[in-house]
C-alpha cells in the first residue's frame, strides 16, 4: 500500500490514526479557529494526527438560497490564516477544474465530493497539483468502482491518493455503510478515510430540520469503520450544531468530539496491533 504524506506525517497502514475534523462550511475565521485549536488539544492528548477541514464552498446545497460559504478568494484567505497559526495541514471541497491550480496553493488537501468522484477533468486538474487527493466514494458507485479515480490520477503522476468511504444509496434519501467498502478500497493501494457523519444525513429534509440527521448513530458507524480497518477518520463538527449553516442535523458536536476520538483511537490501535489495516 502506497503511504501518504500529509505535512508532517504519514497515513496508511502500521501509522498513526488520521482525523479530519471540523465545519462542514467555513462560516468565518473566527470559527475554524476555534474548531482547530480544540481538535488540536484532542489530538496532543489522544495522540491521532489532525487535518482541518472546512469548505470554502458548498455547491451542491439543496436550494439555491441556502449559502454556498465565502467563496473562494476569502474563503482560501481564511483557511490560509487558519493553517498558518495554527500549523495545521488543511483540506477542503474543490467542485471545478479552474479552482485547483488556485486551491492547490492553499491547501494540503484537495477534497473531491462525493458526486463529482467520476469527473474526468476535475480529477486530473486536482492531480496535476501534485496535492494529495482525496476521493469520496459517490453514493452511486461500487467500492472496487473507485479504481478509476485511482487510475485518472495516477495517469498525471500523482499517487498521493486518500479513498473516502460515506455510505451508499439505500432507497430513497438513505444511505448505510457497507464495511467492506473498506477493504475493498483499501485493496486498490491507497489508505481509506471513514466518513461517518455524511452517512447519517437523511436527504430530502432540511438539513436544519432536526428529523435531517441522526448524529447520534455517528459514534457507532465510527467505531465499527476504524474497526473495518480504515486510516483515518472524517467527522464534521460544530460547537453549536443547530446553528451550522450546513448540515446542521448530523454534524458532531464539538463537545461530544473528545469521547469519539478516544474510542476511535483506541479502536485504531487494537486494529493496528493485528497488523491487519
Amino acid at each position: 500500500m502506497h503511504k501518504v504524506k500529509i505535512k508532517d506525517f504519514v497515513v496508511g497502514k502500521g501509522e498513526k490514526l488520521c482525523v479530519i475534523a471540523g465545519p462542514c462550511l467555513l462560516e468565518n475565521v473566527e470559527l475554524g479557529k476555534y474548531v482547530a485549536e480544540h481538535m488540536l488539544k484532542l489530538a496532543d492528548k489522544y495522540d491521532f494526527n489532525y487535518v482541518f477541514k472546512s469548505s470554502y464552498e458548498k455547491d451542491n446545497r439543496g436550494a439555491a438560497s441556502n449559502n454556498r460559504g465565502l467563496g473562494i478568494d476569502e474563503g482560501l484567505k481564511a483557511l490560509q490564516s487558519i493553517g498558518e497559526t495554527f500549523g495545521v495541514p488543511l483540506i477542503s471541497d474543490v467542485h471545478r477544474e479552474a479552482d485547483c491550480a488556485i486551491a492547490g496553493e492553499v491547501l494540503d488537501i484537495l477534497q473531491i465530493p462525493a458526486y463529482l468522484c467520476q469527473q474526468t477533468s476535475l480529477l486530473l486538474a486536482a492531480g496535476e497539483t501534485g496535492r494529495v487527493v482525496n476521493v469520496k466514494k459517490g453514493q452511486f458507485l461500487a467500492p472496487e468502482n473507485m479504481a478509476s479515480a485511482v487510475d485518472k490520477l495516477t495517469s498525471v503522476g500523482n499517487h498521493n491518493i486518500l479513498l473516502c468511504e460515506r455510505g451508499s444509496s439505500f432507497g430513497y434519501n438513505r444511505l448505510v455503510a457497507d464495511m467492506r467498502a473498506v477493504p475493498i478500497m483499501s485493496d486498490l493501494g491507497y489508505p481509506v478515510i471513514f466518513d461517518a457523519g455524511h452517512i447519517v444525513r437523511i436527504y430530502g429534509i432540511s438539513s436544519k430540520d432536526p428529523r435531517g440527521g441522526e448524529p447520534q448513530f455517528i459514534p457507532t458507524l465510527t467505531r465499527a469503520g476504524i474497526a473495518a480497518g480504515a486510516h483515518g477518520l472524517f467527522v464534521e463538527t460544530h460547537p453549536v450544531p443547530a446553528e451550522a449553516m450546513c448540515d446542521a442535523a448530523s454534524v458532531m458536536a464539538l463537545d461530544k468530539m473528545e469521547s469519539l476520538v478516544q474510542q476511535a483511537v483506541a479502536v485504531h490501535q487494537l486494529v493496528r496491533s493485528w497488523d491487519i489495516n
